[in-house]
């Protein structure tokens, strides 16, 4: 029985080593599939880390020698070099086939770059030794077609930024050229005293230029641009008087080509050829910030890009600013193309036409170029805009050429207020309210077209309630009627009207008009309001409103718009800046007065240009009929306030809806003492005359 289980133990100890025989060469036969990562899903762990630019990683997988003694220097700096070249982002890698006899992956790649998607299909090959598969590599798997010798080209196509154009085609904002003043560093020989001059000419700091000729890319040989400077037109110094702003950029620009080095190019950018004539209406554009590539991600801006600060060049950024092309490619050792990898066509930006008459716009700004003011002009038929005037202005070039911290300084903390757009703003309209206030009457039946309101002397109060207040006007009417009353622009009778009818039926007819709401049109304007509060609070507040003074404050586009409704039988004009070819009506707010109200009020403001009494009638024509009001808002602290100002008005239109139909609203500041709304009168008279001929 002993013997016997020895032997039984024997047979089992002979047969487990057996067995353990056979898995070992079992195991070994499947061993590609199972001990070993099989080659397909490496390929894939590859690419994965292709993204996250883990070149360190990548090197570790491939057979150094087989992929011909490639170093990790060289390695890194190939792959990073081309994906990061092109723009490669969302890279996607299908695995078609394994070839278990070849050792080799088929696959295919897909990718957005720079210039668009691309995908190609290539086959990656594997050694195999005792560590497992080892990837072969070679500069084909970066890009097929690549070699050690031949290299990925990148190829921006610039887009045009599309043109701002007037009505007539004429170019408010276009593609130029400037000068750019900048150095070729091999030739400068004193380096410490040439910053220091180039510095001082070009109002640039010792440090930035410095900074500037550091950059990796700059060579001896190669001109290193420093700052954008105006450019000197031959014609601008031809001209009988040239402009001492030229004469001395002249002297500038010579003094700085004196120096050893410094060089003058040129150089597209966006020109605005009307200047300060619409420098509001067409804004600036700027180049790109860190803030505005993030917050315009996916939108195809760059870099180099500019984009619009304000103006129609904001309000209009997507339609200018055209979409960069690209190419990417491959050439040979001799600069051959060899192939195209991927292609973006450039879409150059469209071209965007005003409404806007240039002639007019700049009529405009020359009547009012020397005072703190604003003018809209309107078809008040079509709602065309036809100008949007801010004065005192700006030079929008010079943000294309640059200025110096001292010139924004300048310009930014001038009292005068440049860069502030006056067009956009709400202002005390003082009497150009007073046909608003008749229209109300009217409407709301409170006020009889004939009635006598009864002399009222230059001074009035409605009772002994108002304690010391008292209204004021500069003409007693008489008799007190409505017309009357428009023509001779009487404060005492519009505050008598605005009692009649009442702190509620006044809000609810104003709030009708579009007063605490924003005008629909593509520039934002400040909204118009009747009150600082939701109410008219107070009687003598009441009374003010109606003429125009107490808390109104209205923005001079809306006071066009709801003037157009005396014209449009009570509809409110709806106001637009793009050019239409056939321009028709759009109203914003149809039946906003009855057709007999504003019709009424349409015929005192004929008399207020063309009677002689009237206050606008400096501004009458013998052959056109024109229309309007005249306005002046006093700007104070108090009742008893002798040192505030007076602001200006002037509303004025043709009748007729004939081609050169028009309306203008001007509004000028401090001009107390200067004639008032008188002032304004003769300058908007000025601009008619040009126009309406």
């Amino acid at each position: 029985m002993k013997r016997r289980g020895i032997f039984f133990w024997v047979k089992v100890i002979l047969a487990e080593i057996v067995l353990s025989v056979v898995l070992f060469y079992i195991a070994g036969f499947f061993l590609n599939d199972t001990v070993l990562e099989r080659p397909d899903r490496l390929l894939a762990e590859y690419m994965e880390h292709i993204p996250l630019k883990e070149y360190k990683e990548m090197y570790s997988m491939i057979d150094v020698q087989a992929s011909g003694n490639t170093s990790q220097k060289y390695f890194t700096r190939r792959n990073s070099d081309i994906y990061q070249g092109i723009g490669m982002h969302n890279m996607k890698v299908e695995i078609i086939s394994y070839n278990e006899e070849q050792t080799s992956v088929k696959y295919k790649t897909t990718f957005d770059t720079d210039a668009g998607e691309t995908s190609f299909i290539n086959n990656a090959v594997f050694t195999r030794n005792k560590d497992g598969y080892k990837l072969i590599w070679d500069d084909s798997l970066v890009l097929p077609g690549l070699c050690s010798t031949y290299k990925a080209r990148v190829s921006a196509i610039k887009a045009k930024r599309g043109r701002i154009l007037d009505r007539n085609g004429h170019i408010i904002a276009g593609n130029g050229t400037v000068s750019v003043a900048g150095v070729v560093p091999g030739k400068i020989k004193d380096k410490k005293n040439t910053y220091k001059k180039i510095a001082g000419l070009l109002g640039m700091k010792k440090t930035d230029i410095k900074k500037k000729l550091s950059a990796g890319w700059v060579k001896d040989g190669l001109f290193v641009p420093l700052k954008t400077i105006p450019k000197i037109k031959e014609t601008d110094l031809l001209s009988g008087s040239p402009d001492t702003k030229i004469i001395k950029e002249k002297e500038r620009q010579e003094k700085l080509l004196e120096i050893p080095g410094v060089m003058i190019s040129g150089k597209e950018a966006r020109e605005y050829p009307y200047g300060k004539a619409a420098a509001h209406l067409s804004g600036y554009v700027q180049n790109v910030t860190a803030d505005d590539l993030e917050k315009h991600k996916g939108e195809g801006y760059s870099e180099s890009s500019v984009i619009g600060r304000s103006g129609a060049e904001a309000l209009f950024e997507s339609q200018l600013k055209g979409t960069d092309g690209c190419r990417i490619y491959i050439i040979d050792d001799e600069g051959k193309e060899k192939e195209e990898i991927a292609y973006k066509p450039v879409q150059h930006g469209q071209d965007i036409k005003l409404s806007v008459d240039i002639d007019l716009q700049i009529a405009l700004y020359n009547q009012f170029k020397e005072d703190k003011s604003c003018s809209v002009a309107i078809n008040p038929y079509t709602g065309e805009v036809l100008a949007l005037v801010s004065t005192p202005s700006y030079d929008s070039n010079s943000f294309i050429t640059g200025m110096s911290s001292k010139e924004w300084d300048i310009l930014n903390n001038n009292k005068d207020k440049p860069m502030y757009n006056r067009f956009r703003q709400a202002w005390c309209p003082g009497s150009s309210f007073k046909p608003v206030i008749a229209a109300a009457g009217l409407e709301t039946g409170t006020t009889i077209w004939a009635e006598d309101y009864g002399s009222g002397g230059l001074s009035w109060q409605k009772d002994l309630s108002w304690g010391s207040y008292y209204i004021t006007t500069l003409h007693d009417t008489n008799p007190a009627i409505l017309e009357n009353a428009l023509v001779n622009s009487d404060n005492i009778y519009f505050a008598k009207a605005a009692l009649r009818i009442g702190a509620g039926k006044l809000k609810d007819f104003l709030l009708r008009l579009g007063f605490n709401e924003e005008l629909p049109f593509g520039i934002k304007m400040a909204e118009s309001q009747f009150s600082n509060t939701d109410n008219i609070e107070t009687e003598i507040q009441l009374a003010d409103t109606g003429y125009g003074q107490g808390q109104v404050l209205i923005n001079p586009l809306h006071l066009a718009c709801i003037y157009s409704a005396f014209l449009n039988n009570g509809n409110i004009i709806k106001p637009y800046l793009l050019y239409r070819k056939k321009a028709e009506a759009e109203y914003w707010i149809s039946n906003a007065i009855g057709a007999q109200p504003a019709n009424k009020v349409l015929s005192a403001m004929v008399k207020v240009v063309n009677d002689p009494a009237g206050t606008g009638y400096a501004a009458h024509m013998d052959n056109i009929q024109l229309a309007g009001k005249t306005g002046t808002a006093e700007i104070k602290m108090s009742k008893d306030d002798n040192s505030g100002t007076e602001l200006g008005w002037f509303v004025v239109f043709t009748t007729e809806n004939t081609k050169n139909a028009v309306m203008v609203v001007s509004m000028a500041e401090d001009v107390k003492g200067r004639g008032g709304s008188g002032y304004v009168v003769q300058k908007d008279s000025q601009v008619l005359g040009q126009w309406l001929k």
